[in-house]
């Protein structure tokens, strides 16, 4: 376990924390399972007990923290508090989570993955989640070119980008051969990287800007097959000296899940290089890098207002570019670049109605509808409590970001688990 690095004392804000409970194998949420919530470092001393509902989710818990300014700058207090959480659920292994983080003013979302008491397996229910990168000790990346040449990394098989629906992440650095591969949902890993590597409490235009950054970074090695071409199975690690910080298990927060479900299409480019850019950042402070991303100096520029394409050229240039992939695997169906709403008719209302009469029989919270291509008041009602329980605007209208959770979700509960 890792040493706590501040005092509860410190805990004067508060944040926010909502647990979701799955089941490994099928992820169907599961209800009524019993979570407990105390201090990381005094796990007997229980600060809330809650139960999840219908459709695996806690209420919203509010729980103290350290001030808001311990993460607006370097400092040696440490900006979040650490949580345990041990969930128990009939019929399933306990889990218990070590570290969870919470920012003042942030709400973070912990999901609970449970096994069935009869499961065979080797996967470990207890999860310890390290300390943020710009506050722990983790080793500097290490240097590589930003564009891959084909005689370096092997044919490049990709033709163009494409947004994985996965993408395999091994827990340690390349060489270990030990170290467990991971299938995770792109957006969901790239959601893990940021909540890893930055905090939730910066400027809006910092956290595109580091978060566009992660996904270049990923997409990258994914349309290079950077690691296939070494002989590896796996598209990235977890070794912040070869690649990005991931932690299975750990907490997200929504604000970063925001961010990353409504560009989760982009990438960085520069003219004439068809793959997207390796880029590469640092935090700025312990150490510094030219020609990269300082994560702390994106911070101050957002204070300063700068957007996030100037946050980007500032520190890679002014011939960069936020690209658009034009294809995502795994997509049922791509959205249909105009806005469902309450009169829309056709085909892509159709296939959203089926997709979400699938989900309501996982989620019984939602109402189930007849897909019949028609957008009418009981399609809105379904749409509507979709969006409250996957912590969407509640508008009943499926915009960007609703059509593709609903996609997501859709997959997720059609599928079996993705830990291998």
């Amino acid at each position: 376990m890792q040493n706590l690095r501040y005092a509860q004392s410190d805990n004067v804000d508060q944040g926010e924390l909502k647990v979701l409970v799955t089941q490994r194998a099928n992820n169907q949420p599961i209800p009524n399972a019993r979570i407990t919530i105390s201090y990381t470092g005094d796990p007997q001393s229980t600060i809330e007990e809650v139960e999840s509902n219908s459709s695996g989710m806690t209420d919203t818990v509010t729980l103290a923290t350290p001030p808001l300014e311990y993460s607006m700058e370097p400092s040696e207090n440490q900006p979040f508090s650490q949580y345990t959480i041990q969930v128990r659920a009939e019929g399933y292994r306990p889990v218990s989570v070590t570290g969870a983080e919470l920012f003042s003013g942030q709400l973070a979302l912990q999901p609970i993955r449970m096994e069935q008491d009869e499961a065979v397996t080797n996967a470990n229910n207890d999860i310890v989640i390290p300390f943020n990168t710009l506050f722990g000790d983790f080793p500097p990346k290490i240097a590589e070119s930003e564009i891959k040449p084909i005689d370096e990394t092997g044919e490049i098989v990709l033709s163009r980008v494409v947004i994985p629906e996965y993408v395999i992440v091994h827990d340690g650095p390349p060489s270990d051969s030990a170290a467990r591969d991971y299938y995770i949902r792109y957006r969901d890993y790239i959601k893990n990287v940021a909540s890893s590597e930055i905090y939730a409490t910066w400027p809006d235009s910092t956290k595109r800007a580091n978060i566009l950054a992660i996904m270049s970074f990923t997409l990258n090695r994914v349309y290079t097959e950077w690691y296939r071409n070494m002989g590896y199975s796996f598209t990235i690690t977890t070794s912040t000296a070869f690649d990005q910080k991931f932690v299975y298990g750990r907490n997200i927060f929504q604000s970063i899940s925001n961010i990353v479900d409504e560009i989760f299409q982009n990438y960085l480019s520069r003219p004439n290089v068809r793959q997207p850019i390796l880029t590469q950042y640092c935090d700025g402070q312990r150490v510094t890098c030219s020609n990269w991303l300082s994560q702390w100096g994106s911070k101050y520029l957002g204070d300063q207002g700068y957007n996030t394409i100037d946050i980007l050229r500032y520190y890679y240039g002014s011939n960069m570019y936020i690209n658009t992939a034009e294809e995502i695997s795994g997509v049922p169906a791509s959205w249909p670049r105009v806005d469902l709403t309450v009169g829309s008719t056709g085909e892509k209302v159709m296939q959203m109605q089926e997709q979400l009469a699938r989900i309501s029989r996982s989620y019984p919270a939602i109402p189930t509808i007849t897909p019949d291509g028609i957008f009418g008041p009981a399609t809105r009602e379904a749409v509507e409590k979709f969006q409250s329980v996957f912590g969407l605007p509640v508008t009943g209208v499926v915009d960007y970001r609703t059509w593709y959770k609903i996609s997501e979700i859709y997959v997720a509960v059609t599928r079996i688990a993705e830990l291998v």
